[in-house]
């Protein structure tokens, strides 16, 4: 864990579990790498290794938490996993019966593609590679939607009125335009309908239109992965960075105190007054490191930089999911776990089976 008083860390210390950095670069980058593949092993990671939530936003599509005594390596596995191998439903196969407005049907069909839906792609099964003709699709791997928009004057419309949406209806085509179809047995399986799989935003401006202009088309959704297509990846980002560790080897007061702060990001840095009433008596502490994004614009400052030692913990991670909306991170990470595991079974699988 990092330090936030001002008692700083041995060289030995820092060498082992930090990652140094100074003004111009890492010096022991090399060392950092040798002793995380050489001191891990399970016994340790069972023993250090936990997972601390710490933020939720409100709509629960983001989230925020800290994997303490994680090697990075696997880190980075969960975030590839999570943009390209969880799964989702998104828009494949677009059918055009009419289309008279100025965007093209390639575009059209593609900016269909990347709506986002409302549909659990847990419930589905990805499609079935035999089936080519509309007519062979399955309510278990399909499903389907429909785009039936037209543009007409406002007949109502005050005779002075000058803006589309007045003079106009249906000059802007959204997502909430789109229509869910059932097939088969869906109207049973899935009684709520559009509230269930629907779009998941219904203000997304998929084309403007005007008077006599028509949109009619049909879709088919399946399930799929990222790495066939960006419109599949159920994440909007997943990002991890190592926890920054910043210690004040000598005192830092007055003026210098104010000038650190500003060197930091909002809430890394506080200044605390000893006694009040005396300016010189204001002294920098760290508050809450995590916060610090490590631009290094306290070694812009000739006095400042030898007051202060920066790092990064080197097995404290900040993992941070950021949900397209369908499913809450929490569950997506679930998922990429579960994904992850599946892989090394296959590959321990693989390995027994060499030389038979």
């Amino acid at each position: 864990m990092p330090r936030c008083d001002n008692k700083p860390l041995t060289m030995e210390e820092n060498q082992k579990s930090r990652v140094i950095l100074e003004e111009y670069g890492i010096p022991n980058a090399s060392e950092y790498t040798n002793y995380q593949s050489q001191d891990w092993n399970l016994h340790n990671f069972k023993k250090e290794f936990k997972i601390e939530v710490v933020r939720e936003s409100e709509d629960e599509r983001e989230l925020e938490f800290d994997l303490i005594g994680y090697p990075v390596g696997l880190a980075n596995a969960f975030r590839r996993v999570l943009l390209s191998e969880v799964p989702s439903m998104a828009i494949e196969k677009v059918y055009i019966v009419n289309n008279t407005s100025l965007i093209q049907d390639e575009v059209l069909a593609h900016r269909l593609g990347l709506i986002p839906l409302q549909a659990d792609p847990r419930l589905f099964e990805y499609p079935s590679s035999t089936a080519k003709d509309e007519d062979e699709v399955s309510d278990q791997d399909t499903l389907r939607y429909e785009l039936k928009v037209t543009c007409s004057w406002n007949t109502q419309a005050p005779k002075d009125a000058r803006r589309t949406t007045d003079m106009y209806k249906n000059s802007n085509v959204y997502s909430k335009d789109i229509k869910w179809v059932p097939i088969g047995r869906q109207a049973e399986l899935y009684p709520r309908g559009g509230e269930q799989l629907g779009v998941l935003e219904n203000d997304i401006l998929i084309c403007k239109m005007r008077p006599g202009q028509e949109i009619h088309a049909f879709m088919h959704a399946i399930k799929g992965i990222g790495k066939d297509h960006a419109k599949f990846s159920p994440v909007a980002t997943a990002s991890y960075r190592l926890l920054p560790d910043i210690q004040l080897i000598k005192p830092v007061r007055g003026e210098m105190a104010d000038r650190l702060k500003n060197c930091f990001s909002i809430g890394v840095i506080e200044v605390i007054e000893q006694k009040p009433g005396d300016p010189e008596s204001r002294e920098a502490r760290v508050k809450n490191p995590r916060y610090d994004s490590c631009s290094r614009n306290v070694f812009q400052h000739e006095d400042l930089k030898g007051c202060v030692r920066l790092s990064r913990v080197r097995n404290h991670i900040i993992f941070t999911v950021e949900s397209v909306g369908t499913l809450p991170p929490a569950i997506l990470f679930t998922e990429g776990v579960k994904i992850l595991k599946g892989k090394c079974k296959t590959f321990l699988e693989e390995l027994e089976n060499i030389g038979k």
